[in-house]
């Protein structure tokens, strides 16, 4: 049997679509391959030329499709590979085997197009999880309008506000290393509809991304990087940007495993973008362990019950048996499911290990305990076994968000959304370290702004983790978990001192006390101060450090690759939110920029943002016209 052949960027659908009718007649069935290595390819795009007919291939790269008759052309498309229009006149229409050869650099894949981003649009394949299909247009036209995600739940996102620097001087928050937001983002976009405005956390979209940061060289865990510059939304503003980079400890160095796969089989789960997607996705990760690494399995639905009991990792074969055997079916009783997880966890606890629950589910509880108080009590309790928690989405129509992220906040955890096998080999293969073995935990962030220099500051995203001042120094307070290898990214965006700005309101002066710079503001020519904490993973006294930043503003252009990206996926976020604080953004000028600003992207990552960026633009156009008729 061919080898299977996977990629770390998802699957990017681009059409050429026209509004023919289709008289399908005739059945096509082939395998796509990569021409040099004869690996069969996944979620290959595959459309009937001139039509909306489309279809992608399978897990062993087959597909396939009924088309109008023998002299149509199929059109197929796969980042990374050259495009290809192949004739089906003469050909074995039973048995195609069609080749496609690598373009020369993943760089050089891009958009040549005006407006192809139609409302017929590709969605879930049910054998895949990946984008692929066609939407029938009248029913995808809006999250609000739609019944396919009436059911999903996302918590209320209030946009953080300007504060004045002279009023409101400190601003506290714990870090978050999750990127759900950005590929439950990516989905809806691949499918052809506009994300509801709380399922966008823009730090998660920043936090998506790998950043140069430098490495950390002292006994810290991680190093700190700050650069003042340009505001690309806002010519009044500056923007402020704030990196971590955590020690990157190689995987053969990496402590000996304690997981727990925490599975959700329960009737919910019974979607293939579910369920066969999320054993797909183990199966890649335990490919990863090493012998000294153990794994249980635990499943949940009605009840629950210990289907593997702790197993070497060098059994390989033997775990994805396990895995291969789960079938979905009956109710969801998910607490007694974490319960029993985190009870085996502790069992067979490793000292000095990496001892995880890996709960994989769409979230949807509803038998025992299931409201987010009592889980959000039960998790808090749980964590004190000094168990971490590694919280993996799946599926769509009646995805959980707000639980899942309540679960993994309350258990010194992280939350990642797999929205096709692409996402699941960056989660769990790619950066493995940083999403299954923590450096730090509790890392809190406290910036007080000077009022000499800063007339008033927001934070841009972070909602869900903004801290109260006393906080800071309260090592009793939870906070957010840094895995090896993991960068973190905060950007304030700022009013300096005489800058004209629509947020800068007058309010009036105080009648028992004054609000302006102490005289070591007046003497300073400082931006701000950082203060920071953490905790080792195995101790519950806080360690602090404290950074002082300059007042001195960069070019946008002279900035870093690192600030200058950050930036662009902010303004992406607060686009897809229809921001208060976009200012003059849009999307031609922010595809523009982020073309220049894209750097090394080694992976593809940035370059199908900027997809996703032209796939919006499109959408929005196409939503324009509609209304106007």
């Amino acid at each position: 049997m061919k080898s299977i052949k996977y990629f770390s960027i998802p699957v990017i659908l681009i059409f050429l679509f026209s509004f023919t009718n289709i008289d399908i007649s005739l059945k096509v069935n082939g395998n796509i391959v990569d021409a040099n290595t004869g690996e069969s390819l996944i979620g290959v795009n595959i459309i009937e030329d001139g039509t909306t007919n489309a279809t992608i291939s399978d897990h062993n790269g087959s597909f396939s499709i009924d088309v109008t008759n023998e002299r149509s052309v199929l059109l197929i498309s796969y980042v990374g590979y050259e495009t290809k229009h192949f004739k089906l006149k003469g050909k074995d229409l039973s048995n195609l085997v069609i080749n496609l050869n690598q373009a020369a650099e993943l760089e050089e894949v891009v958009i040549k197009r005006k407006s192809l981003f139609k409302l017929g649009s590709p969605i879930f394949s049910e054998s895949t999880g990946i984008s692929g299909g066609i939407v029938n247009a009248s029913a995808h036209q809006g999250y609000d309008n739609n019944t396919a995600y009436q059911t999903e739940d996302y918590d209320l996102i209030q946009e953080n506000k300007f504060h004045r620097a002279v009023d409101e001087p400190v601003s506290t928050f714990s870090i978050d290393v999750d990127a759900a937001s950005y590929s439950n983002m990516r989905r809806f976009i691949n499918n052809g509809q506009k994300p509801p405005k709380d399922a966008i956390r823009i730090e998660e979209m920043i936090n998506y991304f790998k950043y140069e940061y430098p490495e950390p060289n002292g006994e810290d865990p991680f190093s700190v990087q700050m650069e003042f510059g340009e505001n690309p939304w806002n010519k009044n503003h500056k923007l402020l940007h704030i990196g971590i980079q955590g020690k990157q400890i190689p995987s053969k160095n990496l402590p000996a495993s304690n997981l727990v796969f925490l599975i959700d089989v329960s009737g919910s789960m019974q979607a293939p973008n579910k369920l066969q997607l999320l054993k797909s996705s183990l199966k890649m990760l335990v490919n990863n362990l090493r012998e000294q690494d153990k794994v249980s399995l635990v499943v949940y639905a009605g009840a629950a019950g210990v289907v593997l009991e702790p197993t070497s990792g060098i059994e390989k074969q033997r775990i994805k048996d396990a895995i291969d055997e789960l079938e979905a079916g009956g109710s969801t009783s998910g607490a007694a499911g974490i319960k029993l997880a985190y009870k085996t966890a502790s069992k067979h606890f490793i000292e000095g290990g990496n001892n995880r629950v890996l709960l994989a589910t769409d979230g949807d509880f509803n038998l025992g305990v299931s409201s987010d108080a009592e889980l959000s009590r039960m998790i808090e309790k749980e964590r004190e076994s000094n168990v971490f928690l590694t919280v993996l989405g799946f599926g769509m129509g009646n995805y959980k968000d707000n639980k899942m992220q309540k679960l993994a906040n309350l258990g010194n955890g992280n939350h990642a959304y797999i929205d096709n096998i692409s996402e699941a080999r960056k989660v769990l293969v790619s950066e493995f370290g940083g999403t299954m073995y923590t450096i730090a935990k509790d890392v809190k962030l406290q910036v007080e702004f000077n009022p000499k220099t800063v007339a008033a500051y927001r934070l841009i995203g972070y909602e869900n983790r903004l801290l109260e001042r006393q906080d800071f120094n309260d090592d009793k307070k939870d906070a957010g978990e840094l895995g090896s290898g993991h960068t973190v990214t905060a950007i304030y965006e700022i009013i300096p001192i005489g800058a004209k700005s629509d947020f800068l309101v007058e309010v009036d002066d105080l009648k028992y006390q004054e609000s302006r710079p102490t005289k070591t503001a007046k003497n300073s020519d400082e931006l701000m101060h950082l203060k920071l904490r953490y905790k080792t993973p195995d101790q519950n006294d806080s360690k602090l450090l404290e950074f002082p930043v300059r007042a001195d503003a960069k070019d946008f252009a002279l900035s870093s690759n690192n600030f200058q990206w950050s930036a662009c996926v902010a303004e992406f976020g607060m686009l897809l939110r229809e921001s208060a604080f976009k200012g003059d953004s849009n999307y031609q000028d922010l595809i523009d920029l982020a073309n220049k600003s894209i750097g090394k992207d080694l992976n593809g990552y940035r370059a199908e943002m900027i997809r996703l960026m032209q796939f919006m633009m499109d959408l929005e156009s196409t939503e324009l016209v509609k209304h106007k008729e």
